[in-house]
């Protein structure tokens, strides 16, 4: 891992335990915190990835993760330890990652 987690860097991270209807297992997240926070706070913001697709889902950006097809769960949208997270497995291209700002926008903005 670099000094510190990078944004729209995807992860490895163990999102257990966890309640209800929570994404859990070991899965991909991304990093969608600002790198400053990243830098200086024990814990990161991060969307979970799955391989589970749901295209009409307004809530969930598709995106390749490691040459395979997952979507991002902006509905899931959470903030963790940085102590969950491992491997760095790849990174979000430029047009996903503005993709994904304007996602985050559309459902947290006012």
């Amino acid at each position: 891992m670099a000094a510190f987690p990078q944004r729209y860097a995807i992860y490895f991270a163990d999102l257990n335990p966890t309640m209800g209807g929570e994404i859990r297992q070991v899965r991909p997240v991304v990093v969608v915190s600002q790198n400053e926070m990243n830098q200086f706070l024990d814990t990161v913001v991060v969307c979970p990835l799955t391989s589970v697709l749901h295209p009409q889902w307004r809530s969930r950006l598709q995106v390749q993760c490691a040459g395979k097809q997952a979507e991002i769960a902006v509905d899931q949208i959470r903030t963790i330890s940085k102590q969950r997270l491992r491997d760095q497995i790849d990174r979000l291209s430029a047009e996903a990652a503005a993709q994904l700002r304007r996602l985050i926008a559309e459902m947290y903005g006012e």
